[in-house]
């Protein structure tokens, strides 16, 4: 890494909107063919994928290289989420973000343990100055891994303008082999209003749909009335990778007039969560797929939409013979068409929406508050997209708050009254969601404040009081007591807690703070005798983990190293 570039000096070129970027600025963060995992702006729990997810080859390891001269302008290591990543910001005000990486360089690695080691922490987050940490084009800044939220290895690889917004890195010339077309997967149509209905239903109607052989698809014809809207699943697979990926753009055309136009090229951080609001939450809440909406509900803010005709809504009027078209496309602009003809036709005898109701009637512009005995949730202004009665209910210390099938926008607050407890109890009580069939307590972050105990959280469902009095363990995976090391590279050790789970951990050799990477997928943490921090025979090792409600084991043994 060569001490370059004092000439840092950044003309604003990106600072406003515009459609133009560079095709043969930025090169290969990678020297193997790219092949993609997940694709930029793709659907995934509660946002959109912010870049490329880069397939290497099922191994960690392989080297990372900066895609263009600049700096090293942010450093963040973290148990969850991106793990151990790297920023890097270029003169054309562009910045590259690399992430899920198994280590940096040797020069940054050794700038960022310096870090680590004067705070005393294996989670950092750094803002290097401009000339700290300067890289030039191609050169190797890490090697790719399988740390954070990562589900196997791979490189997480972005470009983001100088307002942190993300762009699809395809934009800017970086290839992928794509010559197959999106595919459908289903079509619904949604009456929109109880004078509104399809197939004489006021219901949301599954559409049978029908392959062409050219790619393209329909279904079969339908009879509706009144205004209504589609959605569908589509997703799209490059040539060279068998997972599905997702779309690049989405058009819909009723008689012959765009009706919408949504376009995953570009979005903000500040708007991600409201995916929830383009897809149908509920559905995919139960049945697991997600579909796109093809219309623009209220109090809908995400910028992908470019145009709208009546926000995407189609009225059909009686006796009526129309066709609805639907165009997705994938960046090399392979387009599969959607048609679906309509007759509109006003019917006296339909099916009415079942609507649900209950004493629990939620004002999503205002302050609602469930309160039941030592219990009560809170719910700020504009924690939900729409009115509607939410299923209430409390038995003993379980709180069902409906089902998780409504979107919400941010955070509420669920408190308890934990004053009848004894103090020694109380100590070991925390909020959990309870998850999947079995309802299995999943911590939920916990607060406690004298006799009150709350949680902030931003999920329906049910939750519960749960006390925690089991202590974390600990144990060594490839050493024992009394052990020769010296020609160990790695030091390792599991931690692992089945209550609250783990808060942090501390680890010392001869009473030195020593750094332990963690990976919560594995429950390991790992310490490299690489740091050079071993000048001694005889070694004492401690290690000392808490749980989320203060429970902690402490593991202590000796090992000998030339």
């Amino acid at each position: 890494m060569r001490f370059l570039l004092p000439l840092f000096i950044f003309v604003g070129a990106i600072g406003y909107a515009q459609d133009y970027y560079p095709k043969d600025y930025f090169g290969s963060p990678l020297d193997v063919t790219l092949v993609l995992s997940g694709s930029f702006a793709e659907l995934r729990s509660n946002h959109f994928h912010s870049g490329l997810d880069i397939k290497t080859e099922q191994r960690e390891g392989l080297k990372v290289y900066a895609v263009a001269s600049g700096y090293v302008s942010r450093i963040k290591i973290s148990t969850f989420g991106y793990g151990k990543a790297l920023y890097i910001t270029h003169p054309n005000g562009y910045t590259t973000v690399y992430a899920h990486l198994q280590k940096f360089s040797p020069e940054i690695e050794t700038y960022i343990k310096k870090i680590q080691y004067e705070k005393e922490s294996f989670e950092v987050e750094v803002f290097p100055k401009t000339e700290d940490l300067i890289v030039e084009k191609g050169e190797f800044v890490a090697l790719s891994g399988n740390t954070g939220g990562s589900g196997g290895p791979h490189l997480h690889f972005e470009i983001r303008d100088n307002n942190e917004r993300p762009i699809n890195p395809l934009l800017f010339g970086i290839d992928i082999k794509d010559t197959t077309l999106p595919v459908i997967k289903e079509i619904y149509a949604y009456p929109l209003g109880r004078d509104s209905y399809v197939n004489k239903s006021n219901e949301k109607q599954k559409l049978r749909l029908i392959s062409l052989p050219n790619g393209d698809y329909t279904v079969e014809n339908i009879q509706a009335f009144g205004q209504i809207g589609f959605a569908i699943e589509s997703t799209d697979r490059q040539d060279l990778a068998y997972n599905n990926n997702g779309v690049y753009n989405i058009q819909t055309f009723f008689n012959g007039n765009k009706k919408i136009e949504i376009d995953f090229s570009r979005f903000s951080f500040d708007e991600t969560r409201h995916l929830n609001r383009f897809i149908d939450y509920g559905h995919f809440q139960t049945k697991k797929e997600r579909l796109q909406k093809l219309f623009i509900e209220k109090d809908n803010p995400l910028s992908l939409f470019q145009e709208s005709d009546n926000n995407g809504f189609i009225k059909v009027e009686d006796s009526t013979a129309s066709v609805f078209k639907v165009a997705v496309k994938d960046f090399k602009n392979n387009t599969a068409w959607l048609t679906i003809n309509i007759e509109g036709k006003k019917e006296q005898d339909i099916k009415i929406k079942d609507s649900f109701v209950s004493s629990y009637y939620i004002y999503a512009d205002k302050t609602n508050e469930l309160l039941y005995k030592n219990i009560s949730v809170e719910f700020f202004p504009d924690t939900f997209y729409d009115d509607f009665y939410m299923d209430f209910s409390v038995s003993n210390d379980t709180i069902k708050l409906h089902e998780d099938t409504v979107p919400v926008k941010k955070n509420f607050k669920i408190t308890y009254d934990i004053s009848n407890y004894s103090e020694s109890d109380a100590s070991k009580l925390y909020i959990a969601r309870l998850v999947g069939y079995k309802k299995y307590p999943w911590y939920s972050r916990t607060t406690r404040e004298n006799n009150l105990i709350y949680s902030i959280t931003d999920d329906l469902g049910t939750y519960a009081l749960v006390a925690d009095k089991v202590a974390p363990t600990i144990r060594p995976i490839n050493f024992k007591e009394g052990q020769w090391l010296s020609k160990y590279r790695y030091l390792k050790i599991k931690i692992d807690d089945e209550g609250s789970g783990i808060s942090n951990y501390r680890a010392t050799i001869n009473g030195k703070w020593i750094l332990m990477d963690y990976d919560y997928k594995t429950k390991t943490l790992e310490y490299d005798f690489n740091d050079e921090l071993i000048t001694e025979t005889k070694n004492n090792l401690k290690v000392i983990v808490t749980d989320n409600v203060g429970n902690n084991s402490t593991f202590e043994t000796t090992f000998y190293r030339k």
